[in-house]
């Protein structure tokens, strides 16, 4: 009788140490100027925007007035609340920035959302007060945090069509003929790379305004949850959601004059709640579809965030 073969469970990822954050030793490396942001990063679900608030309140009580920055690329929409899980009570006193600064069915993007950071955040240096970033977003925060200069280059169509007929390579070298390529981030992907090159291509022709005005040393502290703990969190905040009126809240936008193909682009609860209230699902297939999109973004989320530290970036992980 022949053997059964059967294809091994990979193990779970194991969770990064966690650590004690001294908020005192914190202010003071602040105060010293050893540090000049501290960002608080996480999944889904991980309880970073409680523990951003939490540490903005127990600076205060230190003397320092903290404010809050938003690094989540769907909060910045108006009207898209329960969704996107702003939860704005949380709070409280608090100051919080670049959240509800566009309109649903705008495509906010992250050179924008660079240049409002840098913004904010001159003008909370310029106040005395301590910044925090705080999301789940990792292309947001890198941009926010790790001196990437983004020029303000229009999108060119016509070019990018001409570049899609080339091989990765020649784009490669042609690239590399235009900037020098430091490391591979220019080009992991195709959609990068064509990016990079358009880019590239502008700034030969034209001068091009870039960011200065970015933090230098930041303090990166990742909330840990299991991913149980987490599943379990996603689960039972989208049955809260859901009987908040998350439909309903959907529906309005929908009916303000929001095209569904917008709506969709955002993902998640506005991708999968949009196919329901268009009849493309059941409100079964929603949820359950929604659901199981939630636990892999969240996983996504933790990829990018153990890219960053192997990229070399030191995340203090720690449980919340």
């Amino acid at each position: 009788m022949a053997k059964k073969s059967f294809t091994p469970i990979p193990p779970m990822a194991q969770l990064p140490q966690s650590e004690e954050i001294d908020i005192e030793s914190l202010l003071k490396a602040y105060i010293e100027g050893d540090i000049d942001l501290i960002c608080i990063l996480g999944p889904t679900a991980s309880g970073k925007t409680r523990y951003a608030v939490l540490m903005a309140k127990q600076l205060n009580e230190m003397g320092r007035k903290a404010e809050i920055i938003s690094a989540d690329s769907r909060q910045v929409y108006r009207g898209m609340d329960i969704g996107t899980g702003k939860d704005l009570d949380e709070y409280g006193d608090i100051p919080y920035h670049l959240i509800d600064i566009a309109n649903a069915g705008d495509k906010y993007n992250i050179y924008e959302y660079q240049k409002d950071f840098e913004k904010v955040y001159r003008e909370i240096r310029e106040r005395g007060n301590i910044p925090l970033l705080c999301g789940g977003s990792g292309l947001y925060i890198e941009a926010a945090t790790c001196g990437y200069s983004l020029p303000e280059v229009p999108a060119n169509p016509q070019l990018r069509e001409e570049l899609e007929k080339e091989s990765t390579e020649a784009l490669i070298q042609k690239l590399a003929s235009l900037k020098p390529l430091h490391n591979s981030t220019d080009y992991d992907t195709r959609k990068r790379l064509i990016r990079a090159l358009e880019i590239a291509i502008y700034e030969s022709e034209h001068p091009a305004k870039r960011t200065s005005f970015l933090p230098k040393n930041t303090f990166y502290i990742g909330t840990l949850v299991s991913r149980e703990v987490r599943n379990e969190r996603i689960d039972r905040r989208l049955e809260d959601r859901l009987q908040e009126g998350m439909v309903d809240e959907i529906k309005r936008i929908l009916d303000s004059g929001v095209p569904a193909e917008d709506l969709i682009y955002y993902g998640l609860e506005y991708k999968y709640v949009t196919m329901y209230l268009i009849g493309a699902l059941d409100y079964d297939q929603m949820k359950l579809q929604l659901a199981t999109a939630i636990h892999q973004f969240a996983k996504r989320q933790m990829t990018w965030f153990r890219g960053m530290e192997r990229k070399g970036i030191r995340i203090h992980w720690t449980q919340v």
